[in-house]
């Protein structure tokens, strides 16, 4: 059985996006951040990113990954989105 990992820019970004969104959630549960908050979508959408880039350009992509892929790409519109709507109550 061979259980070598190939460790790539795509990989690094999953890895990179998977610690970022899990931080994000654990900030968010310590109470160190706040879910409206700018730095918490923004840690949410650069995760969200991460990983699905490392889904859609990793090693072994397969059509299997569409579930998780469309999943990051919603969370990333769902960060995007609480961006804008915190960035437009701060302005007014």
């Amino acid at each position: 059985m061979n259980l070598s990992i190939t460790i790539d820019w795509a990989f690094v970004a999953g890895v990179l996006g998977m610690l970022l969104t899990l931080l994000a959630y654990f900030l968010l549960q310590a109470q160190k951040l706040h879910g409206n908050g700018l730095v918490y979508q923004l840690m949410n959408a650069l995760g969200a990113l991460g990983v699905a880039i490392s889904l859609l350009f990793g090693h072994q992509f397969s059509m299997s990954n569409l579930p998780a892929i469309v999943l990051e790409v919603a969370w990333l519109a769902i960060s995007i989105y609480g961006i804008v709507v915190a960035r437009r109550a701060r302005v007014q």
